[in-house]
């Protein structure tokens, strides 16, 4: 019950964001690094796979969708599908390689097939090279929906961003989910049952890779644009750091850490500007340019302080304080 309260109320919040004065771009933003994160957390915090390429995915699928929509003629929806349909293939790939390896060498598979991906985005020349790929069109949703005003868009990948977030869960309560659960807790007890591990981590893997790139597309669609920025290693980083400081496996904690690094990341100089003008110290001002500085002190303190990251320190203290209970929520 207290799930679904919470649910509702994050659904109602969203609904009047614009209303309340959020910037509709910067809330899409959130929106899009939010189901990156949550894509990222099914694979480690309910299957405990550590990747380090899932960057190689959001951009695949960037570049899919942007160059299908602008070269092409796309229709948006057709656009984001085929840049999904890009994502989960690349995922099915790479899946199929890294899943053979465990620990450090799976990430480190996944990471230099990540890189392989970076430098063949680099070198190619429909994604632009270092320019990347501007002026993406938003066009018309199934070709009456015009997606040009922030305020329309943004209720459209507020609809589809919450229905694959019901996915997502709908996938964690499932039986498929508490396999890969029994999976990360005791892999070799898993395998005495009769349940062939690699194919769950596979299928795992995938799904998590098409979440991604749906993330991705979605986020193209969005901005207009898709740079190499968000196919370089420091993007898969990134997305580990929103996981870990909102809390891994709990279906919260990636949407509150995506949360704190995007805001970090767009507004972190109007907060250190605020903060100068109401104590006075100069200081303050020139947070706007030691983003990565202030991101790696709140990991610092996560890390130290929270170590089940914001969301799970909640739940695992309300939890002792009802009785021990340890639902994530």
């Amino acid at each position: 019950m207290l799930k679904k309260t919470l649910y509702a109320l994050l659904l109602v919040a969203l609904i009047v964001a614009p209303l309340a004065g959020v910037y509709p771009v910067f809330a899409m933003k959130v929106l899009c690094f939010a189901l990156f994160a949550s894509a990222f957390n099914l694979l480690i915090g309910y299957t405990g796979l550590l990747s380090f390429g899932h960057a190689a995915f959001l951009a695949t699928a960037g570049y899919t969708t942007g160059y299908a929509i602008k070269t092409w003629g796309f229709t948006p929806e057709l656009g984001v599908i085929a840049g999904t349909l890009a994502a989960l293939v690349l995922g099915a790939v790479t899946g199929f390689f890294a899943i053979r390896r465990q620990g450090i060498y799976f990430a480190m598979i996944t990471l230099a097939l990540a890189q392989l991906v970076y430098f063949i985005f680099l070198q190619a020349s429909f994604t632009g090279g270092e320019d990347g790929l501007q002026g993406v069109p938003r066009g018309r949703l199934f070709g009456a929906l015009d997606l040009g005003s922030d305020t329309t868009l943004y209720y459209v990948v507020l609809v589809v961003v919450a229905l694959a977030f019901a996915l997502i869960v709908r996938i964690v309560h499932s039986p498929f989910g508490q396999v890969l659960t029994a999976i990360r807790e005791n892999e070799p007890r898993a395998v005495s049952l009769g349940y062939q591990a690699d194919t769950f981590k596979w299928l795992a893997f995938v799904l998590s890779a098409g979440l991604a790139g749906f993330a991705g597309a979605l986020k193209t669609l969005v901005l207009g644009f898709e740079t190499l920025g968000d196919a370089y290693w420091t993007m898969s980083g990134l997305v580990v750091l929103m996981t870990l400081v909102g809390g891994m496996g709990t279906l919260f904690g990636p949407i509150v850490g995506a949360l704190v690094i995007v805001t970090l990341e767009d507004r972190l100089g109007d907060i250190g500007t605020a903060l100068a003008s109401l104590t006075h110290i100069e200081a303050f001002e020139s947070l706007g340019e030691s983003v990565t500085t202030v991101t790696g002190l709140i990991f610092i303190v996560c890390v130290l302080a929270f170590r089940r990251g914001i969301v799970g320190e909640i739940v695992a203290r309300a939890g002792a304080a009802l009785g021990g209970s340890k639902a994530r929520p």
